[in-house]
């Protein structure tokens, strides 16, 4: 049994460790005056179980494992510029993170052409 709490004290502390403010929010991207701050949902799960029986006659015995999983996904960029601040939502997945961010370097460089021509 005190393989299993060690397992669990072990998978709780790189839990605690993995999470922090700089796992849901990236670190900012400046391009051009505009300023992109990636923001992702974190989820995971785990189990821990142990078991031991005896038996008269087929003797005795223990068991334990351990396991778990988890994810990150994109779903929303803030958008800091000259113009203030917005929260564009993110669809779904990282081609869509790309998209996003191309279309705001996009505007931005339309934006500056814009300002220089005038």
């Amino acid at each position: 049994m005190n393989n299993i709490e060690n397992l669990f004290d072990k998978a709780i502390s790189e839990i605690e460790r993995m999470l922090n403010t700089k796992t849901v929010v990236g670190d900012p991207i400046t391009v051009e005056g505009t300023t992109l701050i990636p923001l992702v949902s974190v989820g995971f799960g785990f189990g821990v179980g142990a078991g031991q029986a005896t038996e008269s006659q087929k003797g005795s015995g223990q068991g334990g494992g351990t396991g778990g999983g988890g994810g990150v996904k994109p779903i929303a960029l803030v958008i800091i510029n000259k113009e203030g601040v917005r929260v564009e939502p993110i669809k779904s997945g990282t081609a869509s993170v790309l998209e996003k961010v191309a279309e705001v370097i996009g505007k931005t460089a339309s934006a500056k052409q814009t300002d220089t021509t005038e």
